[in-house]
């Protein structure tokens, strides 16, 4: 998610409607279906429920899909084979931004403007942990796991914050550190009135970070072990509007949700050079923040943030198209 001022002003909207009542879950989840699926059949689009803005996502290997609400945080469980979901955890106000998907089941979630990092069982939604990773103007927005853990961007302080691996992330060795971004990194003007890093992914070589700044319109490499910043050479394309990253294999896509499009990127190994391959439109865009691969296709969230999220009955799409 990044912001203008339209985003900032959704923002407090968002704050305001803290725990508004959802219409209530869905049908039961469908249980995953076998592999041999005609991809034919599965849907191209997912609709969330009424009142449900999504932003993150994170997809399992099954082809689970899941998403968390801006408005309260509630996180939506859907099957990309059959498009059938419900919600899984109702919100009780902070909003869920960015999410992932760890190797233990659980989902890593970004708390936004609350400071929040959740950790949530991906099964039955019942949330395991809550970390206060910041506090003041803060806006904890995405996430990647890899490089010993799992990291999380804000967008207003120039910090990455570290949630260490492991099988207990409740205990007291599990609360999040913070790691200060420097070298060649742009600073962010303080007080929350500007958007700094934003999506966030390992480079190929699994030894480093991609961040991407939204007030710079620039891709960084981050050293997880001191937080040096090395800008990120492109050649070609525009990471203008970069919202949520992708890595597949070497390939790097950069959700830009007011450009409505995916640049698409080929990476080094090292994640200092990207080399412009091609630009994804689709008119089922509705500003589109972030991406997951699965079964060979790239399912993107619509946030929709030009709708009248006031009214419970607005609601949005999850898309598919070719990768």
């Amino acid at each position: 998610m990044t912001g203008t001022l339209g985003r900032r002003g959704f923002i407090g909207a968002a704050a305001a409607l803290g725990a508004a009542a959802l219409a209530g879950p869905l049908a039961p989840l469908a249980q995953a279906q076998p592999a041999a699926r005609s991809a034919a059949r599965r849907p191209d689009s997912i609709a969330t429920p009424a009142g449900f803005q999504p932003e993150g996502i994170a997809v399992s290997a099954r082809g689970v899909l899941y998403t968390g609400s801006l408005i309260d945080g509630s996180i939506y469980r859907a099957d990309l084979a059959t498009g059938a979901g419900r919600i899984i955890t109702t919100g009780q106000g902070p909003m869920s931004v960015g999410l992932k998907l760890d190797t233990y089941g659980r989902l890593l979630v970004a708390g936004g403007a609350s400071g929040q990092i959740r950790v949530v069982h991906a099964g039955d939604g019942r949330v395991l942990a809550t970390h206060q990773a910041a506090t003041g103007s803060t806006f904890v927005n995405d996430v990647t796991v890899g490089c010993g853990g799992a990291w999380f961007t804000d967008s207003f302080n120039d910090v990455l914050h570290f949630l260490p691996a492991g099988r207990d992330l409740a205990g007291p060795g599990a609360a999040p550190r913070t790691l200060a971004l420097g070298g060649e990194w742009t600073p962010t003007p303080p007080g929350g009135k500007y958007w700094g890093s934003n999506g966030i992914e390992r480079t190929p070589d699994g030894r480093a970070l991609l961040v991407v700044h939204d007030t710079a319109q620039a891709l960084f490499r981050v050293d997880p072990r001191t937080g040096a910043a090395t800008r990120t050479v492109l050649d070609g394309g525009s990471v203008a509007n970069g919202d949520g990253l992708l890595l597949h294999g070497r390939t790097l896509y950069v959700v830009r949700n007011w450009a409505y499009a995916i640049d698409v990127f080929m990476l080094s190994a090292d994640g200092l050079r990207a080399r412009f391959v091609r630009q994804i439109t689709d008119p089922r865009f509705d500003e589109p923040t972030t991406a997951a691969v699965h079964g060979g296709r790239l399912h993107v969230v619509n946030a929709a943030f030009d709708s009248d999220w006031s009214d419970p009955a607005t609601a949005s799409t999850i898309v598919s198209c070719p990768l």
